[in-house]
């Protein structure tokens, strides 16, 4: 198979959300010896591009009266272990009948979406108190464990505080009008919202439901590399961290 045809297959593998770097070590994992550089120029010459990342709109609500908790996390991004922090965000989706209400909780060691929750509706019983259920259910949280957000009601409200103080966790939000507080899930957000929304027609919630759920538990969490890992995908992220553990173990 020629180098175009390998390109481009890979590129609609990933239904264009890959970049030459991304695409690169798709090929290259694949058997294929060939460099970013080199997947750029074909790529060029084929009118092949990822799409664009846009700015979205902010969905928080910070106009509320409740207690705002300190900003524990204070940027420690980069995690040696699982379920050590959280971080979580909420946005908005627009839909031809409306919008949803997508929620992500992700685990800063390996950047997985660990917990989720899509909805009609923006109150905390329908978004983020889900998503954090799911999140503990995936992959327990143990005592200790940081959970940061922005300021927003959701995360502000006694529903959810109650829910992570009953989980023994460390509530963390970020400081006043800082987006960089909490910059990991808000470029999960930009990242999502440029792969899967933006240049594409309006699709009814239903529709969009499905569409979210194949993004999240087939691409995101499983194929989409990230350059946090070493532009790994998670897959392979956990199998050279498992075998570091192991080789560590052994000399023990």
């Amino acid at each position: 198979m020629e180098l175009d045809e390998k390109i481009r297959d890979a590129y609609f593998a990933a239904k264009g959300r890959n970049g030459s770097p991304r695409l690169a070590k798709d090929l290259q994992a694949s058997g294929t010896p060939v460099s970013r550089t080199t997947v750029a120029c074909h790529m060029r010459e084929m009118g092949l591009r990822s799409k664009l990342s846009r700015r979205f709109k902010v969905t928080t609500d910070t106009s509320h009266n409740y207690k705002v908790a300190p900003n524990l996390l204070n940027r420690e991004f980069n995690q040696n272990e699982p379920v050590k922090a959280c971080v979580s965000d909420l946005t908005y989706i627009p839909c031809k009948d409306g919008f949803l209400y997508l929620t992500c909780v992700l685990d800063l060691f390996d950047r997985k979406l660990i917990g989720w929750s899509i909805s009609d509706h923006m109150n905390a019983s329908h978004t983020v108190v889900p998503a954090i259920r799911m999140a503990n259910r995936n992959r327990p949280f143990g005592e200790g464990m940081i959970f940061h957000s922005d300021r927003g009601i959701q995360y502000a409200c006694k529903q959810t505080v109650n829910l992570l103080k009953s989980l023994k966790l460390e509530q963390s939000m970020s400081g006043k009008g800082n987006c960089w507080d909490n910059a990991v899930a808000e470029s999960f957000f930009k990242t999502f919202k440029s792969e899967l929304v933006y240049g594409t027609k309006l699709k009814t919630r239903e529709q969009m439901r499905l569409h979210v759920f194949e993004y999240i538990e087939t691409w995101y969490n499983h194929k989409r590399r990230f350059s946090a890992l070493g532009n790994l995908n998670i897959d392979e992220f956990w199998d050279q961290y498992n075998i570091k553990k192991e080789s560590i173990k052994n000399v023990a």
